[in-house]
């Protein structure tokens, strides 16, 4: 072959060589743009594990550990790369069985702070011997059902006792139908425990309002000054049967957005509260003030006190202080549960300073409005009383 030919040979071998380049250049940079960009399935898979609020655990046929995510150890499902025991013995069980086992991990030891105190879970087969363990945090669910059984059982006590006093002194009433004497002090009797149980099955009703669904009524822009009067004008006579002045500082001028009927309410209960654990001839303030956005109206007593381990739970419902002296004055144990459900239906809270043997301060804080253009002069604070030995609303 000339030179000649081997020279267009090898210039064809190259612009064969080069057209083929081409060519699979093009088809690998069009397959590139085709091929769908982010993450994979198996990243995507990872990312919803380790962001999941239940802990999961994956384990082998051995009951080794394989995979884990940041939530099993916070709920103590893994420790130190290892399963807890029940964990592992019910995937033992679901591998036999091949059907799901329900389990319950709560911790062993007393947890204190705000760590789970009971967590359950399942155990399912994956195949191939690999089993998942998949549990949650369920300590609300079972305080609530708690607190439920708890309510019920408080109910029926508390509705049994007036319930019964009244078959005993209407038994008692018929015994003595021939002493005029007795029969007028029996049925004063029936009348007390007949009104206890009416405020009673009330205030149920109240509470049961304001910690269910139903809707708060209408809010309206309401006079901190009028919710004073009133409740001030309601208990008034509890009061002076107890030989106890309330005394108030003067006029706020400030406005809330609320149900009225609900925040005399609140207040009235405040005041029956102090009323009810103070000394005959011992006093009780009201005073009203802005703090901080917040309407503030406190009550303040020089009662009986309440212990620091005791405040926390006075806003529970029948908790009480004194039993003896809330039985005595026909407390039915729901008034401040009462007070803290209206405050936070109304975007507030209500706070506690006691101090055993010196007294005690209750204060309702909600949300201020603000105020109309008016003529008369806002008042001043400087009148407001001092809560016994605290600053003003101090917190627990």
């Amino acid at each position: 072959m000339t030179a000649a030919a081997w020279i267009l040979l090898l210039a064809g071998v190259l612009l064969a060589g080069g057209v083929a380049g081409f060519v699979v250049g093009r088809a690998r940079r069009a397959a590139a743009t085709r091929r769908p960009v982010g993450p994979t399935v198996a990243a995507l898979v990872s990312r919803v594990t380790h962001s999941s609020h239940s802990g999961i655990v994956v384990l082998n046929h051995f009951g080794d550990v394989v995979l884990h995510n940041p939530r099993a150890i916070e709920l103590g499902l893994v420790r130190n790369h290892q399963v807890d025991p029940r964990a592992r013995k019910a995937a033992e069980l679901a591998r036999e069985t091949g059907d799901p086992v329900e389990i319950d991990l709560s911790p062993l030891e007393g947890r204190t702070g705000r760590g789970p105190t009971a967590v359950l879970g399942e155990v399912r087969l994956l195949g191939d011997g690999f089993t998942v363990v998949d549990a949650a945090d369920e300590s609300d669910a079972v305080r609530l059902e708690a607190t439920r059984r708890d309510f019920v059982a408080n109910v029926s006590h508390e509705l049994k006792t007036p319930v019964g006093a009244m078959a005993l002194l209407a038994e008692a009433l018929l015994d003595a139908v021939d002493d005029p004497d007795e029969v007028d002090r029996f049925a004063n009797k029936i009348l007390r425990e007949a009104t206890r149980l009416g405020t009673l099955v009330t205030e149920l009703i109240a509470l049961s309002r304001l910690q269910g669904a139903e809707r708060l009524p209408e809010l309206h822009v309401v006079e901190v000054d009028k919710v004073v009067a009133d409740a001030l004008s309601r208990t008034q006579a509890a009061a002076e049967s107890a030989g106890i002045d309330i005394a108030t500082d003067g006029p706020s001028g400030l406005l809330v957005l609320g149900d009225r009927t609900l925040l005399v309410t609140a207040l009235s209960n405040l005041l029956d509260n102090a009323i009810a654990y103070s000394s005959p001839g011992s006093p009780v303030s009201v005073s009203r003030r802005l703090a901080g956005g917040y309407a503030e109206i406190a009550v303040t007593d020089r009662g009986i006190g309440i212990a620091p381990e005791e405040q926390q739970r006075v806003f529970e419902r029948f908790y009480r202080v004194d039993k003896a002296r809330s039985r005595a004055t026909g407390g039915t144990g729901l008034g401040l549960a009462i007070v803290k459900h209206v405050a936070a239906n109304h975007g507030g809270e209500v706070k506690l300073w006691s101090k055993p043997g010196t007294g005690s301060t209750f204060t309702l804080r909600v949300p201020a409005q603000p105020a109309e253009p008016t003529t008369e002069p806002a008042a001043t604070r400087s009148d407001t009383p001092t809560p016994v030995g605290s600053e003003h609303g101090g917190a627990l």
